[in-house]
Formats: structure tokens, C-alpha cells, sequence
């Protein structure tokens, strides 16, 4: 049998472009379900004549297309069809410019102006843009007759920007297919290495996200062809007795058999497998790296005596730490870490648990010898902030979500977070990647994603970042769909007939302007805020006058703790068994002093915590603890995991001030005391330098 015109043309489309979905398929060819079905099996009886593997369909409406069928129809990439280049941005440009430049030999103006397609002049600027980006890592563009333009400078900090540039891709429409054509890379040649890094992925027992798995096999490609240049590594820091024992060694020697490598390129390469973000791992993740997991343990225990709460089923979270941080590991220790902020991540709740977080790190850059970078830190604060907030309540009745993203763990959690502030009613269960989602086996009432999935529960595709508008629009929809109405849309327009209905208007633009904004900030209240949502208490909330005392000095660390202690004993906030616990609890543990001169101990909740109170005690002569002289004791009862954050977060900022503690600790009578707490409660300004400055 042979195939007719329509299925030739499906068929071609697919070997062109593997990761078209049904949904384009059909759109393109102006096809139904059903008739795409029949088209592709024409197209598989086709293929099983000439005894070639059947084209298959993922639950996603995605096709999975061997790697043969390209080889036996000889199926090259098709350049007549161009990628449109014309809505390309600055960034855009010089990252294909860069990435030109690591893969190609001997390039001149008129090569990146016909492949680009821009004038030579819009390149002489680029390149100028590109320079600047580099200097960071002290690399250089230079020229010369004989090279033409390539890049000079460290090697190893060349893969570095290598590596975030083409992740940079994946998040831009048709952003890979777009530098695979720039680059010329053949279909079969990324097919091999997908193949082969599903291979690793079995042997080590993991599963890599989901834009990992898209971008390593172009990263490959390029390093090879850095390696045929003979842009080979040279005295590279990598520690061959580190790596070369590890099962992403023996992986990388599998990956590349066919390829004659040195062992500097091995160990990058395993480097490469070892960093990258997983989702899943089948593996206990004490036993894949037993010297981290005692310091992860102590990470947490210190979390946990800083925060004063208690993790719940703490093992789960160690284990989902590991996972994070044994690949984090190797980033931060090779400088391989993504030094490029990530905005508006940590909002309300976490970011008073990152200050927290940041404190409990002491055995993680111990362990590592350095500190451990800023996005690292966000991402382990999202950890287990996102632990706390899921443990943290009883889902019972509520409508339940969970959010797929494509792009990985990062940008997953980024709009884990924007949709759990945009809609508190709703719990959200988890967010994975695309192929998590295939095997996901808890119950769901709603699934919200930046790309279709084929799914019986009802659907939402959203933005990564949504802005003011875009909330409302989407808060509306989801809200209509769970309660079965649709609330009337206020306009400016309808209130400005009004108004000329009735009266005359100076000033119409302005009036419709003021109406706009106001109406605008109404709509963001309702999106950010529910009406019964309490407002965090503040430090000057717990540390009233009563729950404040001083005196001139103390016989011993246990009588002080226990004068404290006792403020909130008389109130039956605590019972006596607690301030026990706190003295146990605090026998041996430098952590509970935060500061200079200023100690917070405290037990857990269950140990005899009534109600969640604060108390502090001034001790003009201080007191011995540990090596310690302690002037300020402030005990706290937690009862739950949220209501006391907010007043740590503003007693850890007292703490960090040199010069306000001093005043505290120098303070002479309990009213002055009082103006140094309010000092440090509900201060936005002071929170925001504490956060950015």
C-alpha cells in the first residue's frame, strides 16, 4: 500500500517536528479526532509493511517515534519551511549568537546576518550586547582572519553558560525547534541521545525533569562539538576521586561509548548527570549519598528549633530534601548554580519561613565549605515551606488542585505558589512535571498547566506569571466553574454613563482614569485576600506590658528561663511541664541564641502548649549559657506551625541590629522596652530592607 497525499503530509509534519501534539495536528489539518486516528493508523500499517516500529501516542496526545524510522526513510531535516526570526528579542538573538558561536567554525558578520537573518549591523551590536553578558565570567569574543568570531576564555565557564542558555530556550515558543534549525542539528543525532539518556534514567533509577530531558541532548551535541574542535578541558577542579566511583560515572561512559573521550570530558559529563534536577528517584536517598544525609537531618533539626515547629512526618521531607539537595550539591560546589534571580517568589508566609530557613543552613555550608547561593536557598525554603503549608491543615471537604508544568522544578513551583495565593480555598496537592502527571494516582478536582493534557478532570491552562488582569480573569473562571455562577463584571465605561446621565464632568479622561484604578485595586483585594483572613500578629502582640519584665540579675540560666517562664504560667498558656522541657531541651543548644546578648527557648507544642504566647525577660548583669552572656530571654510557646512566624520573623530582625539590640538590652524601664518591640512590629519599610537591602 502506499500512502496518499494527506498522510504523506502528516506523516513528514511529525518527522519534522516530533513534539507536535494531536491538538496541532488536527488544528493544521483541519482534522477531527477520530479522523486523525484512522490517519495514523494508515500511517503504522504503512510503516509495519516495510517492518519499521509503529508510531505511538502518549496519554498526552503527544507521538513517540523511533529513532529507525528517520534512519530507513533517510529522513533529513527539511530547511525550506524557515522559523520565522523576525519577533526575536535582544536576549534571544545574542543567546543564538552565543551558541553559534561555541558549535561553529570560522564565522564572519555575513554568516550570522544570513542565518539570523538581521542586517550587519544589528549583529555588530549584539555581539557588543553578548560581550557584556560575558564579562562575568571573563570570557571574549574575538576575530581574527584565519578563525573568523569564537570565543576565548575559561572552558569550564564557558559549559556553565552554555548550559543555562539552552535552558533559557525552553520556556520561549518554539524556542528549541527554533536553535535546533539555527544550529543545524539533525533529528536522528537528538533522538540518539534521548534514547540514550532514557538508559541513564533506568540504570540510575531516576527520572530527570522534564526540561532537563529536553535540553540535554542539545547540550550534548554542543559539548561534543566543542570536543571536535579541540576546545577539549585542561586542569579542570573536577575531583576525579570524588566522581569516578559514582553510578553517573559508569552512566557517562555508557552514554558516550561510542565516542573517544578524556577523562576531563568523563568527569564533566558525570558532573552533568549528577547536578541536573530530578522528579522522581526510586532509590533510598540516604544510600545514595550517606555523607549528606546526616548533615540534611541536622539542617532540619535546626529549622526546626529556630522555628519552633515540629515537621511532621519528618522522614518524607528528608527524603524530598535529598533529592533537591544531592544534585544541589554538586551545582554549589562547582559554581554550576543559577546565579540569576528568581523574582517574586517568597510572598507573605514564606518569606518570614526563609529567614528561618537561612539560619538553619549552618550544617549544609559547614559541610560544603562555602555558602550556599541565594536561588538554592529559595528553592529549599519552597521545600519545606511547601511541606508545612500541606501538613499543615486538613484538606476535608475542599476542592483539591494540582499544577503540571513542563518546565521543570523551578518553574513548577513558581506557579505552585502564584496559584495557592490566588485561590487559599482550594488546596493544591502537588506540582510535577508532565510525565509525573501520566502515573499520578492521588485524587484531584482540578489540574492547571501552561500546556494541554488529556485529562477527565476539569482543566485550566494558565501563565507560569500572571499579572493583575490575568488573576482576575482566571479567578473568575475557576470560582464560576466550583460554585456555578458568574459574578457581574464591573466596567468603567457603564459608570461613566452614568455619571453623565446625571451630572456634568470637568474632567472626563481623569474621572475615568481615578474610576479604573480604583476599581482595579478592588478587583486585586478580592484576588489576593479572603474576607475572613486574619492578618499575621506582630511581635508587639505577644510581648504586651504584662508579658514583659525585668531585673537586675539571676542566680543561674534555669532561674532566669524559669522567671520567664513563669508569666506565661500564671496565664495557663503553658503548663509546668513545658518550662521542663524548655530546660532539657536547651541543656546543650547554641541555637537558641540568636544574637548577641538575646536567647529564645522554647520546646515543642505537645510538651504543655495551651495557647501561643511569648514572654521576655531583661537581665541587667545577664547570665552564664554556654559561653554565652544572655541579657534578653524571650520564651516562646508555639501552638501550631503559623500564628508565632511573623513575631519570630520580626524578633530575629531585632536580633540582626546591632544597635537596637543594645538599646533593648540597655533599656532601663518596661515602657521603653515596649517602644523598641513596636519598633520592630508592622514596619514595611524596615521588613523590605531586611529582605532586598
Amino acid at each position: 500500500m502506499n500512502l496518499n497525499e494527506r498522510n504523506t503530509a502528516i506523516l513528514d509534519a511529525l518527522l519534522s517536528n516530533p513534539s507536535l501534539s494531536s491538538a496541532l495536528i488536527e488544528k493544521k489539518f483541519n482534522l477531527s479526532k477520530r479522523q486523525l486516528g484512522y490517519t495514523i493508523q494508515k500511517i503504522n500499517d504503512w510503516l509495519e509493511q516495510r517492518n519499521l516500529p509503529l508510531i505511538e501516542r502518549t496519554s498526552q496526545g503527544y507521538f513517540l517515534i523511533n529513532e529507525s524510522i528517520f534512519t530507513a526513510l533517510n529522513y533529513v531535516k527539511d530547511h525550506h519551511e524557515q522559523i520565522d526570526l523576525s519577533s526575536m528579542t535582544v536576549k534571544q538573538r545574542t543567546n543564538l549568537l552565543l551558541l553559534m558561536l561555541v558549535s561553529k567554525n570560522e564565522l564572519s558578520l555575513d554568516h550570522f546576518s544570513s542565518v539570523l537573518r538581521i542586517s550587519r549591523n544589528t549583529i555588530l551590536r549584539d555581539l557588543k550586547v553578548l560581550q557584556e553578558q560575558l564579562d562575568l565570567y571573563q570570557l571574549y569574543i574575538r576575530y581574527s582572519r584565519k578563525l573568523g568570531y569564537h570565543i576565548e576564555g575559561n572552558e569550564i565557564q564557558l559549559r556553565k553558560v552554555v548550559m543555562s542558555t539552552v535552558m533559557e530556550f525552553v520556556g520561549i515558543e518554539d524556542g528549541l525547534p527554533r536553535l535546533i534549525d539555527i544550529l543545524e542539528v539533525e533529528q536522528e543525532c537528538l533522538y540518539s541521545f534521548s534514547n540514550r539518556i532514557h538508559q541513564v534514567e533506568k540504570k540510575l533509577s531516576i527520572k530527570y525533569t522534564d526540561e532537563k530531558m529536553k535540553t540535554m541532548p542539545i547540550t550534548l551535541f554542543l559539548i561534543l562539538e566543542r570536543i571536535s574542535k579541540g576546545q577539549c578541558l585542561n586542569n579542570t577542579p573536577i575531583s576525579y576521586k570524588e566522581l569516578a566511583g559514582t553510578k553517573e560515572y559508569l552512566a557517562a561512559e555508557e552514554l558516550l561509548f561510542d565516542q573517544e573521550m578524556p577523562e576531563a570530558e568523563k568527569l564533566f559529563l558525570t558532573l552533568h548527570l549528577l547536578s541536573a534536577n530530578v522528579v522522581n528517584s526510586e532509590l533510598e536517598a540516604a544510600d545514595t549519598f550517606p555523607d549528606l544525609y546526616p548533615v540534611v537531618d541536622s539542617m532540619l533539626s535546626l529549622f526546626e528549633k529556630i522555628s519552633c515547629i515540629r515537621v511532621h512526618e519528618r522522614n518524607q521531607l528528608l527524603q524530598k530534601l535529598m533529592q533537591h539537595l544531592k544534585p544541589a550539591y554538586y551545582r554549589i560546589k562547582y559554581n554550576l548554580t543559577d546565579t540569576t534571580p528568581v523574582p517574586g517568589v517568597l510572598n507573605g508566609e514564606f518569606r518570614a519561613l526563609h529567614v528561618l530557613v537561612k539560619r538553619s543552613l549552618e550544617p549544609l555550608e559547614l559541610f560544603l565549605h562555602r555558602e550556599i547561593p541565594e536561588n538554592e536557598q529559595v528553592y529549599i525554603t519552597l521545600l519545606i515551606g511547601g511541606w508545612i503549608r500541606q501538613h499543615g491543615e486538613s484538606i476535608g471537604e475542599k476542592v483539591k488542585a494540582i499544577v503540571v508544568c513542563p518546565h521543570g522544578v523551578s518553574v513548577s513551583k513558581l506557579m505552585h505558589l502564584e496559584l495557592s495565593g490566588l485561590f487559599p480555598e482550594l488546596i493544591f496537592l502537588d506540582s510535577m512535571s508532565v510525565r509525573e502527571f501520566i502515573t499520578y494516582d492521588i485524587d484531584y478536582d482540578l489540574v492547571f498547566s501552561p500546556v494541554v493534557l488529556e485529562t477527565s478532570r476539569k482543566m485550566f491552562i494558565t501563565k507560569t506569571m500572571l499579572d493583575a488582569n490575568e488573576k482576575r480573569l482566571l479567578r473568575k473562571q475557576v470560582l464560576s466553574y466550583i460554585h456555578g455562577f458568574v459574578s457581574k463584571e464591573v466596567r468603567t465605561s457603564d459608570i461613566m454613563q452614568i455619571i453623565h446621565n446625571h451630572a456634568t464632568v470637568k474632567d472626563a479622561k481623569a474621572l475615568e482614569e481615578e474610576l479604573q484604578a480604583y476599581l482595579s485595586q478592588v478587583d486585586q483585594h478580592v484576588v489576593q485576600k479572603t474576607p475572613d483572613e486574619p492578618q499575621p500578629l506582630q511581635l508587639s502582640d505577644f510581648l504586651v506590658g504584662q508579658h514583659l519584665k525585668m531585673t537586675f540579675q539571676s542566680n543561674s540560666w534555669e532561674d532566669a528561663v524559669q522567671s520567664c517562664a513563669s508569666i506565661l504560667l500564671e496565664k495557663g498558656m503553658i503548663e509546668p511541664r513545658y518550662v521542663d522541657s524548655m530546660l532539657k531541651s536547651c541543656e546543650d543548644d547554641p541555637y537558641i541564641v540568636i544574637g548577641p546578648g538575646i536567647a529564645i527557648p522554647h520546646a515543642s507544642p505537645e510538651c504543655g502548649v495551651s495557647e501561643t504566647g511569648m514572654s521576655l525577660l531583661k537581665i541587667k548583669n545577664g547570665v552564664e549559657y554556654l559561653h554565652h552572656r544572655i541579657h534578653v530571654i524571650v520564651v516562646i510557646a508555639a501552638k501550631d506551625k503559623k500564628q508565632h512566624i511573623h513575631a519570630l520573623m520580626q524578633l530575629m530582625q531585632l536580633s540582626k541590629s546591632e544597635a537596637n539590640l543594645q538599646k533593648l538590652i540597655n533599656a532601663s524601664s518596661i515602657p521603653e522596652l515596649k517602644r523598641i518591640i513596636q519598633h520592630y512590629s508592622n514596619d514595611v519599610i524596615k521588613e523590605k530592607e531586611f529582605y532586598y537591602g
